[in-house]
Parts: C-alpha cells; structure tokens; sequence
C-alpha cells in the first residue's frame, strides 16, 4: 500500500525535475495549475494535497494530449458521481486503489475509463515494517544518480535537472462539483500492487511505479493509449532502493527532514552518515539551505491539524547539521 509520501522540492524545482519531451521531440517543462496551492512536505498522508501530472487535454479539449501539465490534488478519491455535499462524508478509504479491482470498484473504473490517468510525484513514500516489537518504517525512493546527491551543483532556469530523481507513481484522478455548485475538487489515488521481491519484506503491497519518461507518456496520453493497454504498465518494479528511518515520521505533525534521514537499526537517535546515505543527507542540507525561509502565512490551510509549527530558533538545516555532528 501507500499512506505516507514526502515531496519537498519547491514549485519551481519540481516543474523542471518533470521535464519531458513532446511529441514533436521537443524538450518541455510542464507548466504549472494552481501553483500557489502546492506546499512542499516530508510528510504527507491521506486528505493533504500533493502534486500530481496530467495530459493537459483534461482541462483544455484543443490541447495536444501529450502535453502535460501538473496541478495539486488532494488525496483520496471523491467520485464525481457522490451525490453528497460534503466529500468527507464518503464511507470508504480511497487513497489506494488495488489494480486488480481498479476496473471493477464503481469508484475508480468510470474516472479510469473516461482515461483520467496521473502520475502522483513524490521524493518517496514510506512504508511500515511489522516487528514483535512495534513497526519500523522505511523510505522508498529510486535510484540517484552521483548528480543527485552532490551538494555543490546548482541549475536553475531551464538547465537540465541535475537533482533528486522524482518517485512516479501511476495514479487516477476525478473532478467532484458540488450538489450546491461551488469550486470543483480534484483527488486522486494511487494504484497499488504485489509488492517486489526486493521490498516484499516490508509491507505485501507497493505503489505501480512507472519507470521512465515512456511509461509515463503511455499512462498519461489517453487519447493515443486505451485504457486496456496502459494497464500492461502496472506491474511492480523491482528498480527502487530504501533505507529504515525513524518513527519520528509516524506522527503526521512532523515535517522535516528528519523524516526521510537514514538511520541505523538498533540506534535510538543517531542518523549515521554511511555511504548508503549521506547523499541523501547531502541533498537535504542542500534544499533546506537554498529554500527561502517559509513564512507562517505561507503553510496549507490543514498547517493546525497536521503540521506543527517550527522552533524560531532551529532550522531543519540546523536539525541535520546536529545529527551530521554526532558523529564526527
């Protein structure tokens, strides 16, 4: 399954993480719906909002359906078909949806037949190992290039993207309109499978990763992939990595980096910067120190329920600099 992601890269960073090439072979970043809506987190869960792709098409009929756009959804699917006024009253999790009923489920085969296909992005998702005594969660994640992980490389503007390697997850989406009228809300789910062999230890169930810019096409281009064949990409992927990290990220309140920092089982506090991670502890330093300082006014509307506001006095840069220190 999936309940927990974490995606902190900036609007503007995550635009061009997405580049892609049309089908003219042109190279594109996918431009931005309702950006001021998208706020980066280590810790998202099901009911926050998180940035996802989509064949702009879906929005504009004229459009060429390989052009992509990327937009913030919030997570767990509202059919457009509930009649209720309130989203929150829908009686069943939607937040995963199993592909092997994903074409039976009312919820999920009409939106997936209509072709409303998206890739949910993510740094990585987290997922929770049962153990005699308690669970322990794990950070799942491709691979990273060396690019990725060295923290003296800066691009900006439409320079390739040298960064962290997203997570794209293969996802449907649909567009829920008030009984009463009023704004339409966009959700999403995501498709989950057996689990690989690799992480199968961990938990039975994984998101359908789409590796690479083919699959990803495929899946988001409805309009020159039927739904029959872009279901052959949903299969689980045996090219991801992880590490265990601490059950500090349980608690949904907690939005740092210290979420996805690796640890050592066994150790109760310290981060050991190994070589399996201290790329990943670079890449953090990195974003945190090249991130503007985020105002209090600029957190989501759900900051009371679900974030718990930072020390004036610490930064995550600095939490990260504390544990890097321990073990100098």
């Amino acid at each position: 399954m999936c309940g927990r992601t974490a995606c902190s890269l900036a609007a503007d960073n995550l635009r061009r993480a997405c580049a892609y090439r049309d089908r003219r072979g042109r190279q594109r970043q996918p431009e931005w719906v309702r950006q001021e809506r998208y706020q980066p987190s280590y810790n998202k869960g099901p009911q926050s909002s998180g940035p996802v792709l989509l064949s702009r098409r879906h929005l504009q009929q004229d459009a060429d359906s390989s052009e992509r756009v990327l937009m913030d959804m919030r997570w767990g699917l509202v059919p457009s078909w509930f009649k209720q006024d309130n989203p929150s009253k829908l009686q069943f999790n939607t937040s995963n949806c199993r592909s092997d009923t994903m074409l039976s489920k009312s919820s999920y085969k009409g939106a997936l037949l209509k072709g409303k296909r998206c890739v949910v992005l993510a740094d990585g998702f987290y997922e929770w190992q049962q153990q005699s005594g308690g669970k322990q969660p794990y950070f799942i994640y491709f691979p990273q290039s060396k690019d990725a992980t060295e923290t003296d490389k800066e691009t900006e503007g439409d320079e390739e993207w040298k960064g962290w390697r997203l997570l794209t997850m293969a996802g449907i989406f649909d567009c829920w309109e008030p009984p009463g009228g009023g704004e339409m809300l966009y959700t999403y789910t995501i498709i989950t499978v057996d689990a690989s062999k690799d992480v199968s230890f961990i938990h039975h169930r994984m998101p359908a990763i789409l590796d690479g810019d083919e699959a990803i096409r495929k899946w988001l281009d409805f309009a020159e992939v039927p739904t029959q064949e872009a279901i052959k990409l949903i299969q689980p992927t045996e090219n991801i990595v992880f590490h265990p990290v601490s059950t500090f990220v349980n608690n949904i309140r907690n939005n740092t980096p210290e979420c996805v920092a690796a640890i050592e089982l066994g150790a109760k506090k310290e981060v050991k910067a190994t070589p399996s991670n201290k790329g990943m502890l670079g890449w953090l330093k990195k974003s945190q120190e090249s991130s503007p300082q985020k105002k209090e006014n600029d957190l989501p509307k759900w900051t009371s329920q679900f974030i718990q506001s930072p020390s004036p006095k610490k930064t995550s840069a600095d939490v990260l600099q504390q544990w890097l220190g321990k073990q100098g």
